[in-house]
């Protein structure tokens, strides 16, 4: 192995947000000169980004942690399981060093300890984007760090803490920067985007000499004037929500909301410690799509939560008939360790759990099958993600990468991964879409 330039390894698990603080990661390694290895083998030692949300994600942590020991055996922990540095430690003592989530900082003091970087930092090491592990044509862009709320399900802040917006100005720089990379859609992620700011009092910030304030409406105006697909996630239903709508309407971001409604029944929504539970939220979605009638509107929701009697069930059952949500993920309850949910009386049996998932996704598929058969004949714009040969497939407003469905495109010669091209829907099933140019002759 050369030693003339150190490389690292690394392992990224979990989601977009752990993903975001690995670009950070592997960015500041790059800019003091380390190389990025993609083996074990030909690293001098192995960053592990972890995720400890539920159960099996903590199994596949702790497994990947175990395998580039293996194969490795100089092994850095980082990310959500390290908040739970001794769960860590007790099933591999010989890590050397064990760091909780985004702490880019400690993290590279551990690298600088075990592997010296070799010279001063240069920029010009790195591009101004940074380093990113998604493709070039699009990117997250991490708002804040940690959540004020407590939901009763969720452990995340006590392992990511309480929210800490970032100044609006460098968010701003950072996604400038990202366009003038290449990227054609920006997709904005935190633990809960609609609070941001928040925690500064929404201070007033400044991006281009001209003064813009640290909100969530503020910064998706100041998004939209890049010309570039701009995508919200993770937006709690709050009443200031509304202000972000017109901007769909008009064009300036993408008509996609990403709503973690999580149940309907009020009962239930009180033992998660749900914020904005008792919100009207059929009402604020129809009021949403008088606003913009294309909005697509993603949410995700648990079945089988400590006491959810079959009236709830049956109540989260109609409120998604009467919803007609477009995208939706479901999830049977799982006991989180350190959850305040686990002490909760009257557990579902897991049987019976598994039965409402299937209840549910069966209602759900039924109205994503008769969306999607909606948009047959319809002109869509597709962002390409990748082609192979003369078919590409790509991506429609109301798709966002890897939790959405994605458009099947013929006749897509000399389309390139980032472009942006008009189809005419010819098919579809319940998840994905089939399209061709528009006004092919058959």
């Amino acid at each position: 192995m050369s030693k003339s330039v150190p490389k690292v390894g690394f392992v990224s698990l979990g989601c977009p947000k752990a993903s975001s603080d690995s670009e950070r990661i592997l960015t500041q390694l790059r800019a003091e000169g380390y190389e990025i290895s993609g083996s074990y083998e030909d690293s001098d030692l192995v960053v592990v980004n972890t995720c400890g949300f539920i159960d099996s994600a903590v199994a596949e942590s702790l497994d990947a942690i175990g395998e580039a020991l293996n194969k490795n055996g100089k092994v850095i922990v980082t990310g959500c399981l390290g908040a739970k540095s001794d769960v860590v430690q007790t099933a591999h003592p010989s890590v050397l060093a064990v760091t909780g989530p985004h702490a880019m900082e400690e993290v590279m003091g551990h690298v600088h300890d075990h592997l010296p970087k070799p010279h001063d930092p240069y920029t010009d090491l790195v591009p101004p984007q940074g380093i990113r592990l998604t493709p070039k044509h699009y990117a997250y862009l991490k708002i804040s760090e940690g959540c004020n709320h407590r939901c009763s399900f969720c452990i995340i802040p006590s392992m990511r803490g309480d929210l800490v917006s970032r100044p609006i100005g460098e968010v701003m720089n950072e996604a400038e920067n990202l366009v003038n990379a290449g990227v054609s859609e920006i997709l904005v992620i935190s633990q809960d985007t609609s609070a941001y700011g928040v925690d500064v009092k929404y201070r007033t910030g400044f991006w281009n000499g001209r003064p813009i304030k640290t909100r969530m409406t503020e910064l998706a105006k100041g998004l939209g004037e890049l010309g570039v697909w701009v995508r919200m996630h993770y937006v709690y239903p709050y009443p200031h929500v509304d202000e972000i709508i017109p901007l769909m309407a008009d064009g300036l971001i993408l008509p996609y909301l990403d709503v973690p409604f999580q149940h309907a029944s009020p009962r239930i929504l009180k033992a998660m410690k749900r914020p904005a539970s008792s919100e009207n939220n059929l009402a604020r979605i129809n009021a949403w799509r008088e606003i913009c009638p294309d909005i697509t509107i993603r949410s995700t929701f648990i079945v089988g939560f400590p006491g959810e009697t079959d009236e709830d069930f049956e109540m989260l059952l109609d409120f998604m008939q009467e919803a007609q949500l477009d995208r939706v993920g479901c999830f049977a309850y799982s006991a989180v360790d350190g959850a305040a949910a686990n002490q909760l009386a009257n557990p579902v049996p897991e049987a019976l759990k598994q039965e409402r998932l299937a209840r549910f996704m069966a209602v759900q598929e039924e109205i994503s099958a008769s969306k999607q058969r909606n948009k047959i004949g319809r002109i869509e714009m597709v962002l390409v993600d990748e082609v192979e040969g003369d078919v590409a497939i790509g991506r429609t407003s109301a798709d966002a990468p890897e939790i959405d469905g994605v458009v099947h495109l013929a006749d897509a010669d000399g389309l390139m991964p980032g472009d942006l091209v008009e189809v005419e829907i010819t098919g579809s099933d319940g998840h994905d879409l089939w399209a061709a140019p528009p006004n092919r002759e058959d």
